[in-house]
Formats: structure tokens, sequence, C-alpha cells
């Protein structure tokens, strides 16, 4: 498909490349104790968000396609929003959609699962919270009323404790809850329905980018298996843990519960069914594919005995990968992205971001899309994270993703690109303000090296994030200081650097990051799409 683009009749192209810098987690807040972000020493963002082409933008809500304001915005969501330049409706409000008219229930997909739990046993696996950035325990209770309608007497909860979009240790809250909707449920229909095991999302399961295979292992191994340490209840689990150490909820030992004689009560049999109620792709597609291989080997051994189970997601994981194979709810259609535009404009692009944030600039940025758009105009550079905990390594690869990226500057190869600096959020993630205000003073060292390279090439820097997160780093109760990992709602920075000439700000009501890339597209001289959320700059010529 060709996407032809206009010349712009103001702007021009500028000698070196338009680089757009998302640096990840990186809201804008009020300074103070708890802001790590204003709290580091950051003389480069601070002297970008001084220009005369600064602002704040919205990355939350319904600015990037979720339910309602009340909702964080995510990595996900803010880099698809960037890339497609319009706002389309995402995960958690597709599958509330597709609950309220039920159209959920009349999925064959639906009816396969039903099917096999009907026959054996539902395992109902997710993260267990209602961050609603991955997933969101609405979604699971409405699932299991509904199995149990529809004659599903046995099903097993495997629950990912989150701890990282909602409260460090808030596990214990959620397990009560979701107890209780289980009681009333058994009580109701007389079934049998239970949790089976859990553990830490940073722990188990949830990797992402094959960063960290034997972490799904774990994960597989517990929930699949029944191999992992045994407990009477998920909530004896937690407390045991908590007593044991400090950890959060995401940072938790895999557990199996088990019935009087030690046996796990959750072990996965031939002909059950099995379905992933996470609706965000990235930390799905490692277990998806544990489960969906067949004899095809994966990222470690799952030995000859496996079960052979029917396997769903909630929705499409990867639409090239075509991930998982069996899904509820069909995937924001997002077409016709910058990427997709730029490359038929025959413009030469590069991706660069360490593993952790690596298919957010080629991946989500392209539309959910795997792999190049055209191999012949794009470079994509992945830089391998470190398997340590991010707050023992808070400068992450801000440095190794600088290096390469002024080499490729430097070049002159390139008309355009995009980078991610991870270190805001993957930091942040782990409420250790004090290596996330290193984690900021070492990405704005680095981009205070990138902000050079791109003056020195005659090209422009875009500034900004996908999300808040370093932004709060704690909230306080009863006067002592309770970490906050999960992202925030408010606004993240935007400002744009260099070879500017007289532009100046539009003025557009309530802009966002969908804004972000008509920006881009005027400032290499073409006239944005019709339909893209209006470009953030204009020029005195243009009105």
């Amino acid at each position: 498909m060709v996407l032809p683009l206009n010349p712009h009749p103001t702007f021009t192209k500028p000698d070196g490349p338009v680089v757009i810098v998302v640096a990840d987690g990186v809201g804008h807040a009020p300074h103070g104790p708890s802001n790590a972000v204003t709290e580091a020493a950051t003389p480069t963002i601070d002297a970008l968000l001084a220009g005369p082409l600064a602002t704040t933008i919205a990355a939350h809500g319904t600015a990037v396609g979720l339910p309602s304001d009340d909702d964080m915005g995510n990595s996900e969501v803010g880099h698809n929003a960037i890339g497609a330049g319009r706002v389309f409706a995402q995960g958690a409000k597709l599958v509330n959609g597709a609950i309220a008219t039920g159209s959920m229930w009349e999925s064959p997909t639906w009816k396969q699962l039903v099917h096999h739990g009907r026959a054996g046993t539902l395992h109902l696996l997710g993260l267990h919270s209602d961050g609603n950035v991955h997933s969101h325990t609405d979604h699971l209770y409405a699932m299991l009323h509904q199995a149990a309608i529809e004659g599903v007497e046995r099903c097993r909860l495997h629950i990912l404790l989150d701890g990282r979009d909602v409260a460090a240790r808030s596990a214990q809250l959620y397990i009560e809850a979701t107890e209780k909707v289980l009681a009333a449920i058994n009580a109701d229909h007389g079934v049998d329905y239970r949790i089976a095991s859990g553990g830490g999302r940073m722990t188990i399961t949830m990797d992402r980018y094959g960063a960290d295979w034997p972490m799904v292992e774990r994960g597989w191994r517990c929930h699949t298996l029944g191999d992992a340490r045994g407990f009477a209840t998920a909530a004896h689990a937690v407390d045991a843990m908590y007593e044991e150490s400090d950890k959060g909820d995401q940072y938790l030992d895999a557990f199996v519960v088990v019935d009087d004689d030690g046996a796990a009560v959750g072990r996965m049999h031939d002909g059950d069914g099995v379905l992933l109620w996470n609706f965000r792709g990235d930390r799905a597609i490692e277990i998806t594919q544990a489960y969906e291989a067949g004899d095809e080997v994966v990222g470690f051994d799952r030995g000859d005995d496996r079960p052979d189970v029917f396997f769903a997601g909630l929705l499409e994981y990867d639409g090239d990968l075509k991930v998982p194979n069996n899904y509820l709810v069909d995937p924001p259609q997002i077409d016709a992205t910058m990427g997709e535009y730029l490359a038929d404009a025959g413009l030469r692009c590069f991706a660069v971001s360490e593993t952790q944030k690596f298919g957010h600039v080629t991946y989500f940025w392209n539309g959910n899309k795997s792999g190049y758009l055209d191999e012949a105009l794009e470079t994509y550079i992945e830089i391998p994270s470190d398997n340590v905990p991010f707050d023992e390594a808070p400068a992450m690869k801000a440095a190794e993703i600088t290096d390469a990226v002024i080499e490729l500057i430097e070049t002159g190869d390139y008309d355009w690109g995009r980078i991610n600096y991870a270190n805001g959020d993957m930091v942040g993630h782990t409420g250790d303000l004090a290596a996330t205000i290193e984690s900021m003073e070492a990405l704005d060292a680095s981009l205070a090296r990138l902000v050079e390279a791109v003056e020195a090439a005659g090209g422009i820097v875009i500034f900004t994030a996908d999300h808040g997160n370093a932004d709060i780093m704690f909230t306080e109760k009863d006067g002592a200081r309770v970490p906050k990992t999960s992202h925030t709602t408010n606004a993240v920075p935007f400002a744009i650097h260099g070879a500017v000439g007289d532009l100046t700000l539009a003025s557009i009501d309530a802009p966002g990051l969908a804004n972000v890339a008509a920006t881009a597209i005027n400032l290499l001289g073409f006239e944005a799409p019709a339909d893209y959320q209006p470009s953030l700059v204009t020029s005195p010529a243009s009105g």
C-alpha cells in the first residue's frame, strides 16, 4: 500500500536527522522530594524544557485510547499513539466493550474454552490487579461468573502478583477480593473454583523480548506442573514471603496451593482449557509460546510429559507472529503509521533501544507489527539489557544506546530516528528513590551527548516521554513514606531543539502523544495526513 505525503509549503527538512527521544517513565510533576526527575541533576533536560518550543502533553487515559482519564498510561499505548498519530481504542477499552455487549461469550474461542472446562478444568492465568495496564480483575470476575453460568464445574486461577502498576505490597487486598468472588460463585453454582498458583510478575511468567526465559520457565512449571513451594492458600504464601523478606509483590517467588496430601490443586492435564487474561501483548508472548509451541523448541525444555491443553489469550498479542492462535477479542487495527508514510516517502530511519524497550520503538511504534516495514530503509538496533535488578544498575544501557545512535547520525545516512531510554520507567518501578535519581542523571548525561551530535549534524531533537513513573516515587501515609512503583497520570514533557528556525508552538486544545507524529512529519518537510492529530508546531508563513 502506497501512502503518499505531500511536501509542506513552508516547513523544510533539516540537513540532519529528526530524532525522537522517548524518556520512558519521565512524567511532569511539581518539584518535591518524591519526584526523582526534579530531585536529580538534569541540566540537559532542564535546558530543553526551558526552550521556546517546550510544553507538556497528555500520555494517559482517553488521550491514548484507554477507557477513562483515571487510567494510567503505559509504554505500549504510549508508543502506539506516537507512532500512529491518532488515538485507537486500546486493550482494556476493547475488552470492556466485548463484555458489556456479550460478544466475548459468543466468540468461538470462548465456546472452546467452556467446552474444555466442562470436560476437565478451566485454568485462568494472568496479572492479578486492577492496574489496567496489562489486565484488570473486573475482566477476570466477569469470566468466572460466565464460566459458572455455562456449566464449567472446575476452575483454577494462576495469579501473577503485581506490586508494579499498583501499590508495592497490595497482593493481599486483591487475593481477599478474589476469594470472596470465588466463595460466592462456589456457593451459588455448586462448583469448585480456587486459586491454584502464583508468584511475582518480575520473578515468573511475564518476561518480554526474550530477556529472561528462565523466568518464563519458572512460571510455566509452577502453573502447569505444580512445581513450586506449596502453601495451604495464596494468602498464606504471601504472608510467609512477606515475613521472609521486604520484597514487593512483583519480586515474590513462585508458589502453589496444595491439598491436605501436599498435591498441587491446580496441575494442568490433557484436555484442559487455559486462558491468559492479560490484554497487553509484550509480556504475554513468551508464556503463550510456551503453551502453544507443541514439539517446537522454545526458550526452555518443557519435557515430553507436558499436558496437551487448549490455550487462548484475551487478545491477539502479535498480529505478525499470529500469537496466540486463539483469542477472545480482536486487537486494535492500527494502520497507516508514521513509519509507513515516511518509508513510502523514501526516508531512511533508525530505531534504537535496549532489550527492555526494543519492542516499543519497533513493534508498538509500527502499529503492533513485528519486523521491518522496509528493510532497505530501516536500521533497528537492540542493545542487550543486563539481567540484573534495575536499581542495582540504574544507568541501564543509556550510554550504549547513545553511542550507537551517535554512530548512526555521523554516517549521514538517516533522515529520522527514534530511541527509548528505559531508565525512568524500569528503575522507577523498583520504588528505589535514590536509584531512580541516579538513573535520571545517567539519562541526562547521555542525552547531552546525543543533543550535541544532532546539533552538529544540523538536525532536530524531539524530546518527550510515553507516560509518567519516576515523577512520583512515594506517597505518605500516617507520616511514613510508601514507595510508589506504578505509573502516574501526569502529563509528560515535550520539547523541540535544534535547527528549528522561526517555528513556534501551535495552539492546540488538550494535546497528547498522538500529536507527536504530525509534528515529526512536518519537521521532515511534509504535510501530515489529514486524519492525524495536528502538529504541535507552526511557522509564521503557515499561520
